[in-house]
C-alpha cells in the first residue's frame, strides 16, 4: 500500500491552503478581516446588488446567517446597503469602493500565484493541471455551478 496522497487529497489541501494564503495576503495588503466565505457574497454582489433575502437563498444560508454575514462586511466597510428601487422596504446590498479594491487585490493575488506555478512548471504543465482540475470538478457536480460562478457556501463535511 502506498503512502503518496491522491490528486485528490493534494487538490483538497491546495485548496485550503490557496485560500489561507489569499485571504493573509489581503490582509496584509490593508483589507482586513475577510474570510473566505466573504468572497461567496463578494462574487454575487459584483454581478449585482441583492437583498439578504436573494443572498441567502443563492448561497444555500440561513437568512440569519446572511444577515450577520452582511452586518460584519458592513461594519469593515465592504458593502453598502440603501433602500431597494422597487421596495424602500427592503434593502439592497452592494460593494462599496472598498470592496470593489479588495476584488481587485484578490484577482491580483491569485494572478501573481498562477503566474509564479507557471514559471515554476511552465505553461504547458499548468494548462494539462487546470484541465485535470476541470474533469475533477465535472466529477463532484461542479463544473456548471463554477462556470455560472454560482457555487454555494460550502457546508460542514458530512
Amino acid at each position: 500500500m502506498s503512502n503518496a496522497l491522491t490528486l485528490v487529497d493534494l487538490v483538497s489541501l491546495a485548496g485550503g491552503a490557496s485560500d489561507a494564503f489569499i485571504v493573509r495576503s489581503l490582509e496584509s495588503a490593508g483589507y482586513a478581516g475577510l474570510r473566505v466565505r466573504h468572497g461567496y457574497v463578494f462574487q454575487r454582489l459584483l454581478v449585482a446588488p441583492l437583498s439578504i433575502t436573494a443572498l441567502a437563498r443563492d448561497l444555500g444560508v440561513t437568512q440569519q446567517a446572511m444577515s450577520k454575514t452582511i452586518a460584519e462586511l458592513s461594519a469593515l466597510g465592504y458593502i453598502e446597503a440603501s433602500p431597494d428601487a422597487a421596495d424602500a422596504r427592503r434593502r439592497s446590498i452592494s460593494l462599496s469602493h472598498h470592496g470593489r479594491d479588495a476584488v481587485r487585490a484578490a484577482r491580483d493575488i491569485r494572478a501573481r500565484l498562477e503566474r509564479r506555478i507557471a514559471d515554476a512548471v511552465g505553461d504547458d504543465r499548468l494548462r494539462g493541471a487546470r484541465e485535470t482540475v476541470e474533469v475533477l470538478l465535472a466529477e463532484v457536480g461542479l463544473a456548471d455551478r463554477v462556470a455560472g460562478r454560482e457555487v454555494p457556501i460550502p457546508g460542514p463535511a458530512d
